[in-house]
């Protein structure tokens, strides 16, 4: 048992890691605070246009939403930061990161939110145009608010794997939690620092995991 403490509860390496690690989780929000936001807007974008456009343009739409969520997150990743390089651009790793994992999120995003729009019942759209309100007015004060309260229990759970999609930042040395995580077991030849950063995880995804719990109890209808 004391092996096992000193190979993966190690306190001195632990304490002597956490600094790096710390860095690294300041790196993770970052990532998050980018990748939700944006995948969020770019999504709804996406699904707004696609319940207005006319049907060749909503099926270009969806076939492209199609081919991103049939992508593989990684693939996706190295291809933007290690490919766009070629092409004369060099975005900073953060940014590369960020748009890889937006465009990644924006897809599964839009889809929900396309799913709700699509059940509002028509009559709505009418209703609200009879009052004058354009159909960028409809869609904003009628249509979505009541699409984001309809699956709001999916966007929910899609934004706690956005935040746990950011650990894959780490293969392009991206020096997130995990980067430097890998980094201090490197250097003290311990898993200690990954155990720790795994702690660290815990505590920015678990609050996180209570909410959607919380939500999707709140608007599950009794049987």
């Amino acid at each position: 048992m004391a092996s096992i403490f000193e190979t993966f509860l190690n306190g001195e390496v632990m304490l002597e890691s956490a600094g790096l690690l710390l860095r690294g989780l300041l790196v993770t929000l970052e990532v998050s605070v980018l990748v939700i936001p944006g995948g969020i807007a770019v999504g709804a974008a996406l699904a707004t246009a696609a319940s207005v456009a006319p049907p060749w343009l909503d099926r270009a739409l969806s076939w492209g939403v199609d081919l991103v969520r049939a992508f593989p997150p990684l693939v996706l990743l190295v291809l933007i930061v290690h490919g766009l390089p070629f092409l004369g651009l060099e975005p900073p790793p953060l940014l590369g990161v960020a748009i890889a994992l937006t465009v990644n999120t924006a897809a599964y995003y839009g889809e929900i939110l396309r799913a709700g729009i699509a059940s509002i019942d028509r009559a709505q759209w009418e209703a609200a145009r009879s009052t004058g309100l354009s159909t960028p007015g409809v869609l904003r004060f009628v249509i979505l608010p009541q699409a984001v309260r309809n699956v709001l229990p999916d966007l929910a759970g899609n934004t706690l794997e956005a935040a746990k999609l950011t650990a894959l930042a780490s293969a392009v040395a991206l020096p997130d939690l995990l980067r430097m995580a890998r980094i201090a077991q490197g250097v003290h030849f311990n898993p200690s620092p990954l155990v720790l950063a795994a702690i660290l995880y815990l505590l920015f995804l678990w609050p996180l995991a209570g909410v959607v719990r919380r939500i999707g109890g709140r608007t599950t209808l009794p049987v």
